[in-house]
């Protein structure tokens, strides 16, 4: 059974340059999606959202495999929004006002049912506690700039600063949140090899 690998069918998307800025035109994506608030370096909110959403997308991944679908694939990486009512917070040192919804992006053929039936077999088996907080809805952000990011996240500042700076330079403006992907898995990379797409839209 040959795998799907999505990050290389959406390579455009999955695999930006730490070197320029790149601009893409996103399509309309579906994803499994759980909204929170706080530091993400400390909220048990943001650490029990992140384990709710790994174990309903594999679940998803090993279901469809092993039914009548037969489809083997990838799962996506992890990836988020970021924002604050007051958008200072975003230039100090204080991460507790931050707002996020965490995103995990699933291919067209899964269905609302699939989704369902997933979140059912994962309640009965870990029943993780942000498991009900998983809602699953399209993303379309349209036009975006975005860039690589190679290091730890809390030296990220300089980085998203040109990215601000080059949207500014096409003489365009911010819109929409600030997306996040995350292609590195740092339980195991060292903090200056994380990997990590930063991606904005914009008009």
């Amino acid at each position: 059974m040959e795998k799907i690998d999505f990050k290389k069918k959406l390579k455009h998307l999955y695999g930006a340059s730490a070197k320029e800025m790149s601009v893409v035109d996103t399509p309309e994506l579906r994803y499994l999606m759980l909204d929170g608030k706080g530091d993400p370096n400390t909220s048990e909110e943001y650490s029990h959202g992140v384990e709710a959403l790994f174990s309903l997308s594999y679940t998803l991944k090993f279901m469809l495999k092993k039914g009548k679908e037969a489809i083997n694939y990838g799962v996506l990486p992890l990836e988020a929004l970021w924002w604050a009512e007051d958008m200072s917070s975003f230039t100090d040192n204080d991460k507790s006002n931050w707002q996020w919804t965490l995103l995990m992006m699933q291919p067209d053929f899964i269905s609302r049912e699939h989704v369902e039936q997933a979140t059912r077999q994962v309640e009965e088996k870990k029943n993780p506690p942000a498991l009900q907080k998983i809602y699953f809805e399209t993303l379309n952000e349209g036009k975006c700039a975005q860039i690589m990011h190679i290091g730890p996240f809390s030296e990220e500042g300089p980085t998203i600063e040109k990215l601000h700076q080059f949207i500014a330079q096409q003489g365009c403006e911010l819109q929409g949140k600030h997306h996040e992907i995350y292609l590195s898995d740092i339980r195991r990379a060292a903090p200056e090899k994380w990997r990590t797409i930063i991606r904005q839209p914009f008009k």
